[in-house]
């Protein structure tokens, strides 16, 4: 199986505003590493080659990123071992602080590339819910083989 991750954030200023240029003009440049990242599958993305104009939610400063991955340790290793991180650390200065799960892992067979409304689904299960296997975060992380058997149980 492999890792799947939706995460959104909500911005301060439009995509245009001069507060956000820093971010936007290095999407480019994070994005190419993600994708030269050891374990990285696939990404959502548009014509313009990212996602910040997929709208998933009705509120159109909500931006999202989603993701495929061979594990959770490929994963991690772009977000904190790349340059990715330096904009982690920034998310403050585009970004509002949400009181809500604001990211979701779950676990794709091998050949699946998930839909915004799988995606969806599952940050919504998770801010219901808590972390199952079903939906989980970096606190819990769920291996595959526990999401295996939880499926087996919802369907069963």
């Amino acid at each position: 199986m492999k890792l799947a991750q939706l995460n959104i954030a909500k911005a301060k200023y439009p995509l245009d505003a001069p507060e956000i240029k820093d971010f936007i003009d290095n999407l480019e440049l994070v994005n190419g590493i993600a994708e030269d990242s050891e374990g990285f599958v696939w990404r959502l993305k548009d014509e313009s080659g990212d996602a910040t104009h997929i709208q998933m939610f009705d509120d159109p400063s909500i931006i999202v990123n989603m993701s495929v991955w061979e594990s959770v340790d490929a994963l991690k290793n772009f977000m904190f071992r790349t340059h990715h991180r330096e904009f982690m650390r920034r998310k403050s200065e585009w970004f509002h602080r949400l009181a809500e799960d604001t990211y979701v892992l779950w676990w794709i067979d091998e050949d699946h590339i998930p839909t915004q409304e799988d995606a969806l689904a599952r940050l919504m299960h998770l801010r219901q819910e808590g972390d199952t296997p079903y939906a989980f975060t970096f606190k819990t992380n769920f291996t595959a083989s526990e999401a295996a058997i939880y499926s087996g149980d919802v369907q069963g």
